[in-house]
């Protein structure tokens, strides 16, 4: 019996979903600076708007409060908007599976809720 070979090297999810082509647009980068649900809501801002409230972000990617947004914050700061979006879908998931909202996914659940329109 073959055996199946398996990857030893892990790589990190992608940031957007979105291309990466920053001589056509920034979609890919505000995806992963803000994460998605929030690069939508900055889509809808006029310039000072959006403006202001990324200003305010940087004050928080700005752990040291020395003024500046180091290479590490700001990978930092990435990394967190990622871990944010992806605890939000999965609370998302759970709410949509958990029909009868006892805090439980039962099997027959998530039947119905995954396969419920074929069965």
């Amino acid at each position: 019996k073959p055996t199946e070979r398996k990857e030893r090297v892990h790589a990190e999810p992608p940031l957007s979903d979105k291309p990466h082509e920053d001589a056509r647009s920034f979609d890919y980068d505000h995806d992963a600076f803000l994460g998605a649900d929030e690069a939508k809501t900055f889509d809808q801002l006029t310039p000072e708007e959006s403006k202001d409230r990324l200003g305010k972000i940087v004050v928080k990617i700005d752990e040291d409060k020395d003024g500046f947004v180091t290479v590490e914050e700001l990978r930092d700061w990435i990394k967190f908007a990622q871990k944010r979006w992806i605890f939000e879908d999965v609370e998302r998931q759970w709410k949509g599976h958990d029909l009868n909202e006892d805090g439980l996914i039962s099997w027959e659940e998530y039947k119905n809720a995954t396969y419920g329109y074929i069965l």
